[in-house]
């Protein structure tokens, strides 16, 4: 027998798959990984970085849990910057450049030690169901392997067709075979699927740009990192560049709009509203002479450059014409062309927040067939789904995380409650508790939680103990210890805050936001200075977010604990919605296709009203 019976199948080994396996396995199910190409494991398809607005705060939930994602990003990491600095601490977010290379290498490395994961080289064209129940998968060597769950992360794959201009031709991405027959078998087991499309721009020899045309953008002086655990400090980084486009490239980009794709409508999948192609940003935001582009390198040993915000699908001789009308791109020579795929998605109201598909059981959706785009919100979909295939097969309870959580909760909430109508991307607006869920306190929110479930190892959950200990214990110096005018209003003076005239507790003068708190521990007592090297960057930044911003924290968890209430308010997925004639039309129709498994969920619904929430509260007695 080639194959023994497997608790797991992941299919594709992208973020969202890699991510899917690794949980899944170290919770102690026996996972089969399979994969078109075992040299591509977690390849960075697009932009060769991990983190941005709100992005950086799911890769730290993401390691918080135990998932790899942080781990290997601060292991190949070029540059590191902490984005939003100059806002208020909701907005911080980590983001690292990484090397290309390096990443999808180590990744393959960290699932290769990961004891319970099997690995096979194939396609899947097909699923294995009996009784609508997944029992398998059927691959393109005709065999057929057996698993008690299925988790599906095919990315961009399904039926993926690329454009060039006018060329067009199959593939998941460009020098990858699509992959056909899911799509197909799942539309005739009752699912809805449609189309989406995405986009990357041209490929640069770095030899061909003249940087002393462009703005540099240097890494942090003190480079972070994304993991909890201990990683690599970054010693030395690379620098990333900053370029603009002209009404000149535009005229020229606009030569070839005739030939594109997306407007000849040969394309017609949905595009990313907040990503679009340099064509489409200049169509839709005709009044602007220039838009801002991102040069960044590929990797420490590559002359290879990426040029962020010039992603695009017009012919290969216009897009080259119109970058060498860019300062500094003017003898620029490329890799390869920009380009647009298009591939299938399935509507991701069809699943449960578990990530299973509502139509057949032990049958798992995570990454971009889920409509979303990005490497963070594609891995952050395979962790949950490989923790929640893994639980299923094992009979125990799910693992959801909440609103109030995680933006990884606040991800699969969007996604199942209200749906995608374009390629769906984390923002910080999102979430309604973005006080509550910054980047520097995502192990406090989720390590003992994922720790529960045996997925973070108990050194995760001995590192959080020690650290809260740590700011436990600093809180309370700060609010205790005292200091004097004369030792301090220096200080104040100098930061252009007021003097004071009497003693006043260090937590109270912290609350001034021209003050910070590596500053003010300068102004100690000097039988409490040697305290202050017990504590490290991670504790002195939580600790001072923590009393800063302790009356905005207590109103949001009053916030989340009232409108957790309607979360506890459960619905059954047999619930006749339609026999309630008191609920409006829309909110039936909407209800019954959604089946909403909490009242909470049903009050996020697009088009239910509060009288619709109203009604169903008096129905069942509430």
């Amino acid at each position: 027998m080639l194959f023994e019976n497997y608790d797991v199948i992941v299919v594709g080994a992208g973020h969202a798959g890699s991510e899917a396996a690794a949980s899944a396995a170290n919770l102690g199910s026996k996972v089969l990984l399979i994969t078109m190409n075992l040299q591509t494991i977690a390849q960075m398809s697009c932009n060769p970085a991990m983190g941005g607005i709100a992005k950086g705060q799911i890769v730290r939930e993401i390691d918080a849990m135990g998932g790899y994602s942080g781990i290997v990003t601060d292991k190949t990491m070029i540059q590191f910057r902490m984005l939003n600095k100059s806002k208020g601490p909701a907005m911080w977010s980590p983001r690292a450049q990484s090397d290309r290379v390096m990443f999808s290498n180590e990744w393959r490395q960290m699932l290769e030690m990961t004891t319970n994961v099997d690995f096979f080289q194939d396609t899947v064209v097909g699923l294995l169901v009996k009784d609508k129940r997944v029992i398998g998968v059927k691959t393109g060597m005709g065999l057929e392997i057996n698993s008690k769950s299925v988790v599906l992360t095919n990315g961009t794959f399904l039926n993926g067709i690329i454009h060039i201009g006018e060329k067009s031709f199959g593939g998941g991405r460009m020098g990858d075979k699509a992959s056909t027959g899911i799509t197909e078998q799942l539309v005739e087991l009752g699912f809805r699927s449609d189309r989406m499309k995405t986009g990357t721009p041209v490929r640069i020899d770095g030899r061909s740009i003249n940087f002393e045309k462009l703005i540099e953008q240097r890494g942090d002086d003190e480079p972070g990192g994304f993991s909890y655990l201990e990683h690599p400090k970054l010693k030395q980084q690379r620098s990333c560049w900053i370029a603009y486009t002209s009404l000149k490239v535009h005229e020229t980009l606009r030569t070839g709009f005739h030939l594109s794709p997306m407007f000849s409508g040969r394309i017609e999948g949905i595009g990313p509203r907040y990503c679009p192609s340099i064509e489409d940003k200049i169509d839709r935001f005709a009044g602007k002479d220039s838009h801002q582009l991102f040069v960044e390198p590929e990797g420490w040993n590559t002359i290879e450059y990426y040029l962020n915000g010039f992603s695009s699908s017009l012919p290969d001789y216009v897009q080259v014409k119109a970058l060498r009308q860019i300062e500094g791109f003017e003898n620029a020579k490329i890799f390869r062309p920009g380009y647009a795929i298009e591939y299938d998605y399935f509507p991701p109201e069809q699943l449960f927040h578990t990530l299973e598909t509502k139509l057949i059981s032990n049958l798992y959706f995570a990454g971009q067939i889920n409509g979303t785009t990005g490497y963070e919100e594609a891995a952050a979909q395979g962790l949950m789904a490989g923790i929640n295939a893994h639980l299923k097969v094992s009979e125990k309870d799910p693992f959801i995380l909440g609103r109030a959580e995680a933006y990884i909760g606040v991800l699969i909430d969007d996604l199942i409650t209200k749906g995608v109508d374009e390629p769906y991307r984390m923002f910080t607006s999102r979430a309604e508790y973005r006080i509550l869920l910054r980047q520097d306190n995502a192990d406090a929110r989720l390590t003992e939680k994922s720790f529960q479930i045996g997925l973070a190892s108990k050194e995760r959950l001995e590192l959080f103990v020690t650290k809260q200990e740590k700011i436990d214990s600093l809180m309370e110096t700060l609010r205790r210890v005292s200091v004097d005018p004369g030792t301090v209003n220096g200080y104040l003076e100098a930061a252009g805050t007021s003097l004071i005239t009497t003693k006043q507790k260090l937590a109270n003068l912290l609350l001034r936001p021209q003050l910070n708190l590596i500053e003010l521990l300068k102004f100690l007592p000097p039988e409490l200075l040697t305290i202050t090297s017990e504590y490290d960057k991670a504790v002195l930044e939580s600790t001072e977010i923590l009393l800063k911003y302790e009356g905005y924290i207590e109103k949001e968890k009053e916030m989340a604990d009232k409108l957790a209430r309607l979360e506890d308010v459960k619905l059954k997925q047999e619930f006749d919605y339609h026999s309630l004639q008191s609920l409006s039309y829309e909110a039936r129709e909407k209800l019954s296709e959604i089946k909403p498994s909490t009242l909470g969920q049903a009050s996020r619904i697009s088009g239910i009203s509060p009288s619709d929430i109203s009604v169903l509260a008096i129905y069942l007695g509430r």
